[in-house]
């Protein structure tokens, strides 16, 4: 057991406490075990899609909570496989990425076209797969900052991918073409039955000044989020926001000082939940990474960020560890070592508030082809698998324990 409060250190009262009165939590369409019957199915998704959505919120520790714990293992290419892992080598291996997230109860593993279909005939059936389709790779000299497609949405299909994720840079020279790209990526995944994931990065060096980074002001991110949606992704990856008045301090685009004045403070629950809410309220997961603190541990960070991304009305995480020595250690433990770890956020208590842990474990090697896609999609629309390698129906799954310490939506 983790004391989330012992966590939050000095922060704790401050950010469990917290009510947030300018967006009220009434008015958010909040997550729950019942996201996809109660928000989803209201929209133009096909009923392949809702599956492939409730798959994701049906897996892993966090199971039937409506939240989500999400490994993301692609910066072999986005920073270079040597600086990712050469502190832990075995991870050059696709199978243990996705052991990891298995081991560590992942409601999925989000990673690169070459990785997932390395390994899809081994773990598709046994984890949900979302493929990261786009990349910045850093080989070009000079280095450049653009996202370019490796593969198609046909690909990601035929490896039984349950979704499909893009980056787009907003306030790049090249978001346009990169935002033109990712809405037909997002289109096609939608017609073959996969829900889209959107990481919506700004990349602008122009959005620093005096020495503040409002590439993760919660104006600008909260109009990127607004941009992802409207292009139909079903979750929305930002950077937890650390500040405001991007716009102001800029002195770009349109904004309205109510937004500063009354719908936000510069609480971190009350920054945060301005993204939630251009994500059309929460009718679209906003799951988040990063945050503003001044801890350096791993684990700390990320209760804190899941603490706030919960309290904010968000659906979850997606973040990766700093790399350090040693022998590879186990996903319980947060970290790979190598970038990557299992990705944390509160496990429900009984009144189903998440409260800040991670997921506990499992490890399937059986194998299967990719066309047992439809039949998985049906399974877990209603099911959740168990250690035993079984899928059993939810309401027989063994209740997740909470953990001491409460976060509910402020």
């Amino acid at each position: 057991m983790t004391d989330i409060q012992a966590l939050l250190g000095d922060d704790a009262k401050d950010l469990l406490t917290h009510t947030a009165e300018g967006i009220r939590k009434e008015d958010l369409v909040l997550p729950g075990d019942d996201f996809v019957d109660r928000v989803v199915a209201a929209t133009d998704r096909s009923p392949p899609v809702l599956g492939s959505l409730q798959s994701l919120f049906d897996h892993g520790r966090l199971t039937g909570t409506g939240y989500v714990s999400i490994l993301p293992v692609d910066q072999g290419i986005e920073h270079s496989a040597a600086s990712a892992f050469a502190a832990n080598p075995r991870y050059l291996d696709p199978k243990n990425i996705v052991e990891l997230a298995l081991e560590g109860g992942c409601n999925a593993v989000a990673s690169t076209l070459g990785v997932l279909g390395a390994v899809s005939r081994r773990y598709a059936h046994r984890i949900p797969f979302i493929v990261k389709l786009n990349h910045n790779e850093l080989l070009t000299y000079p280095n450049h900052h653009d996202q370019v497609m490796f593969g198609s949405v046909q690909q990601c299909f035929d490896l039984s991918a349950v979704g499909v994720g893009a980056t787009v840079y907003f306030g790049s020279e090249e978001s346009d073409r990169q935002l033109r790209e990712t809405s037909e990526v997002f289109a096609r995944a939608h017609e073959l039955g996969m829900f889209t994931v959107l990481w919506c990065y700004l990349r602008n060096p122009g959005f620093k000044k005096d020495g503040t980074d409002y590439a993760v002001s919660a104006d600008l991110t909260g109009q990127a989020n607004h941009l992802g949606v409207t292009i139909e992704a079903d979750i929305v990856k930002q950077k937890q926001a650390e500040n405001n008045g991007g716009y102001r301090a800029l002195g770009f685009g349109r904004t309205d000082p109510l937004v500063y004045d009354r719908l936000t403070t510069d609480h971190p629950v009350d920054l945060t939940r301005w993204q939630v809410a251009n994500c059309y309220m929460g009718r679209a997961g906003l799951i988040n990474s990063g945050g503003a603190s001044a801890v350096q541990d791993d684990l700390a960070q990320a209760v804190r960020t899941a603490v706030i991304n919960k309290r904010a009305g968000g659906t979850g995480l997606i973040t990766g560890a700093k790399p350090s020595n040693g022998p590879p250690p186990k996903a319980s433990n947060y970290s790979t070592r190598s970038r990557t770890s299992t990705s944390t956020t509160a496990s429900p208590s009984p009144d189903g508030s998440p409260d800040g842990s991670t997921a506990g474990g499992t490890g399937i090697t059986d194998q299967v082809s990719p066309a047992v896609r439809i039949r998985t999609q049906l399974t877990r629309a209603s099911a959740r698998r168990r250690d035993t390698g079984r899928w059993v129906p939810r309401r027989a799954a063994g209740a997740v324990q909470p953990l001491p310490g409460r976060a509910v939506h402020a």
